[in-house]
């Protein structure tokens, strides 16, 4: 147990000394002119998630989590409101498949929340595959 907290401590102890060096020679080549600004943290992605709830907002289903409808150049599938998710026959459902497969897998839920908002039921044989693009990103 010793061996442990001595190891953490030598861990935290040589990570403290590089970050200093690091920020150190930042600062020299900032002084001599090699960079313009120190540089700095950048978001990857747009950080619409809190932290306090138990599941994302960004990443859950449920059309309650956002009234806004959100439009992800599928305008022409608000011909299919009010459609059962069974109705569908093979071409409909590759015209859902395209658009799916067209977006990053970031944007996956907020188009199925949209078109939840629509009344748009996404095709039953598109089901599986959007659970399993937005349960990947979870």
């Amino acid at each position: 147990m010793i061996y442990l907290i001595l190891s953490l401590i030598l861990l935290a102890i040589v990570a403290a000394l590089l970050g200093w060096l690091r920020n150190r020679r930042l600062h020299r080549q900032l002084e001599r002119g090699e960079i313009s600004q120190l540089p700095t943290l950048q978001q990857v992605e747009d950080m619409e998630c809190c932290g306090q709830h138990e599941v994302c907002e960004r990443d859950s289903l449920l059309a309650a989590v956002s009234k806004e409808i959100e439009y992800f150049d599928d305008e022409e599938l608000d011909r299919f409101r009010g459609r059962s998710s069974s109705d569908y026959d093979e071409d409909e459902t590759d015209e859902f498949r395209e658009i799916l497969y067209s977006m990053r897998e970031a944007e996956v839920a907020a188009w199925v929340r949209s078109l939840q908002l629509r009344a748009v039921e996404l095709p039953d044989a598109l089901k599986p595959e959007v659970l399993l693009i937005v349960g990947e990103r979870r």
